[in-house]
């Protein structure tokens, strides 16, 4: 650009201050430079106070960004500062670009990109003039480092030989330098596409605010990188992005645009009395069945409220959900129904899920200069703010799984590897799926024994579902019929799309396909969950508490004589209400009604009756969840263990175990859960045998 052109640039900038930045420059020079080092300005702005200026700066960036930052240095401050090295950032871009959108014509051009922070390296120091000393006279030469290749003099100006030079760290000029890669937001995906990333290099005052698994938008230069070596260049350019401003997005859904009209649907499906048999048959309408299920998979999206309380502690409003059943009962394919409903999702299978896959891998490689460590989010940070969809739980090792416990209860992951002690959020709804430990339920042994999974993962789940599949002849027949009808529509609708010669008309493939397709459209539902989220917090009403209240004393009171189980702990109250509070978010509404309570007092109740009943005694014990043994378990164990002491002194070689045995039968012990559990306690190591068929307790 011609000077005369460039005064014009700087005169409408100082215009431009005048008129809509007074008082932010005023701020800006009071914290300059310890507090504040930037002017942020709006793109809006500029486009209201002159269009053309808006677009050059969009097409030429970085020569409108000097005479911005010149117009600064020259705007009249009413205080005596000097705002030399104050940076001019542009923000609030029309429009944003998708990362895989990015081409050639971008080049050079202001863009902006919304992602998620992958990896950041460390701020490190970046030198932008580096003052040369010569050994031999000691003039001092300065140049100016650009982007690229680290640049020496080629002699002296004072003595004009070739060096030896000394870089003067005090007469050089360094500035903060840190580099980003974004990749794009998982809700923004859809069928299975390969995440995209972008490299940002970032400096001065803005680095070190993003840590790996921040939503955030970049507004910046997009620039090209020749791939190859110096000695063998290629014709392909990598691209990276200059960054002028980096926004952390905390906002849930940035990505869901909902209109107006949008608006007027959803609330008026809100109002419908069936709302909630409208919402189940809304998700994976080709399984049939399992309406319980479906029904807990929506409050699961709704999700509870999080609360703040003062002292700064946070309870968490999202739920957990564990589906425990026999194979080919559709559990993965209503996960990945869920998967696609959900406004930001990750899906994940077990097997091939490593622990630093889930919560945060520590990589050491190239990214940055050299090689160094880096934070890589895994997927429970990338769902921050969604659902994660786990899959084959238990063929998971059980060192993975147990990187899951915080990020359930805390709702963040600490991660403390290669020196890098950092913490990221993970405030993510859990939908796992498992098989029961021998691959289908055995319905003679009680379903919690069969649950092969650690009972402080189990405990941490609001609601564990059993999906048995017992032959009945009128349920086989209805799913049998279900299933043909939804294959059938399948097959009309393939038919009449793809084949040419098609005899079926529009009006019979209509009626068919009717039978299996969701009751509200899934994109109408994804915009439905996002504005009740966004929207609705409800609180509780007094009705709605004393039902809860009376459930769980009412519960509680069983466990109360001496020898009773404890049939309920805590964790199963505020898992009540949360499920209470996303049943009214359901109806978008801000007040929890008793109707509410009920409804997922009914849900709580069967669950804990499927998993949670003690076989022997028929009682509800919550230990069965929480620690994995039921009382009559532990009391047994007392029991024999104390047998074999008191038989220990009666005989030399040990108590035998025939006689144990009997000894156990006469306090009416069953002969097989006597033996069951003497190997139990000879595998845990508390019980040997000095010799065959005798037995010592360690």
């Amino acid at each position: 650009m011609a000077r005369a052109e460039n005064t014009e640039l700087i005169d409408a900038f100082e215009d431009l201050y005048r008129d809509y930045y007074r008082n932010e420059i005023g701020d800006l020079a009071q914290k300059y430079p310890t507090e504040q080092k930037s002017l942020y300005l709006d793109w809006q702005d500029i486009y209201r106070f002159d269009p053309d200026l808006a677009d050059d700066v969009q097409n030429h960036p970085e020569e409108l960004r000097e005479c911005a930052e010149e117009a600064l240095r020259l705007y009249d401050l009413p205080v005596d500062v000097k705002l030399g090295q104050a940076h001019v950032r542009i923000h609030n871009l029309p429009e944003s670009t998708d990362i895989r959108e990015l081409r050639a014509d971008h080049r050079g051009q202001l863009i902006s990109v919304q992602g998620i922070v992958r990896k950041a390296t460390d701020v490190k120091p970046k030198i932008t003039q580096a003052a040369f000393e010569c050994q031999r006279c000691g003039t001092l030469t300065r140049i100016p480092q650009q982007t690229g290749d680290f640049q020496e003099p080629h002699e002296c100006q004072g003595c004009e030989r070739q060096g030896p030079f000394r870089i003067n760290f005090d007469q050089s000029e360094f500035i903060d330098a840190q580099k980003i890669r974004v990749q794009e937001s998982p809700e923004g995906l859809r069928g299975g596409e390969t995440p995209q990333s972008i490299d940002v290099n970032i400096e001065d005052d803005i680095t070190g605010e993003v840590t790996a698994g921040d939503h955030v938008r970049v507004s910046g230069v997009l620039k090209l990188d020749q791939q190859g070596s110096d000695q063998d260049q290629s014709p392909m350019f990598d691209t990276y992005m200059d960054g002028f401003s980096v926004e952390i997005e905390d906002e849930q859904f940035e990505e869901m645009d909902i209109t107006e009209e949008d608006k007027q649907e959803i609330i008026e499906l809100s109002s419908r009395e069936d709302i909630y048999d409208e919402m189940v048959g809304a998700i994976a309408p080709s399984i049939y069945g399992y309406d319980r299920e479906k029904l807990s998979m929506i409050l699961q999206l709704f999700s509870g409220v999080t609360k703040h309380l003062p002292d700064e502690s946070r309870i968490r409003g999202d739920l957990h959900m564990l589906l425990i059943g026999d194979p080919g009962t559709g559990k993965s394919q209503m996960l990945s129904y869920i998967q696609n409903i959900a406004p930001r999702s990750v899906y994940t299978s077990g097997k091939g899920s490593s622990s630093a896959g889930l919560t945060a891998a520590a990589v050491r490689d190239d990214f940055g200069d050299g090689q160094q460590w880096t934070l890589e989010a895994g997927a429970l940070v990338l769902a921050d703010q969604g659902i994660a969809a786990v899959d084959e739980l238990d063929k998971m090792a059980a060192d993975d799984r147990s990187a899951m416990h915080q990020a359930l209860e805390q709702q963040e992951i600490s991660v403390s590897k290669a020196g890098i002690n950092a913490t990221l959020k993970s405030r993510c709804s859990l939908l796992g799926a498992a098989n029961p430990k021998y691959g289908r339920f055995d319905q003679y042994e009680p379903i919690s024994e069969q649950i092969d999974l650690e009972p402080a993962l189990i405990s941490r789940f609001d609601l564990i579902f059993t999906v048995t599949d017992q032959p009945n002849e009128e349920k086989d027949r209805n799913l049998a019929d279900h299933i043909l009808r939804t294959n059938y529509a399948g097959e009309l609708h393939t038919h009449r799309v793809e084949s040419n010669t098609s005899n079926f008309s529009d009006e019979e493939v209509e009626n068919v396909t009717d039978d299996v397709a969701p009751t509200i459209e899934p994109e109408l539902l994804r915009k439905y969950i996002a504005y009740a989220k966004r929207n609705c917090y409800p609180t509780m009403t007094e009705e709605a508490r004393e039902e809860i209240e009376d459930f769980y004393v009412d519960l509680r009171t069983q466990g109360a004589d001496e020898d009773a189980a404890v049939p309920v702990t805590a964790r199963k109250l505020e898992a009540t209400v949360r499920l209470a509070e996303a049943s009214a978010r359901v109806r978008l509404s801000d007040k929890v009604t008793a109707e509410d309570s009920q409804r997922v007092i009914d849900i709580v109740r069967s669950c804990m009756e499927d998993v949670g009943v003690d076989p022997e005694t028929g009682e509800l014990d919550a230990d069965m969840i929480e620690a994995g043994t039921t009382k009559s378990q532990r009391d047994r164990i007392k029991n024999i263990k104390q047998l074999i002491d008191d038989l220990e002194s009666e005989y030399d070689e040990g108590a035998p175990v025939e006689v144990v045995i009997d000894r156990a039968e006469e306090v009416g012990m069953d002969e097989t859960k006597a033996e069951h559990e003497i190997e139990k306690l000879k595998q845990k190591g508390e019980v040997y045998e000095p010799q065959t068929d005798y037995l010592r307790t360690t």
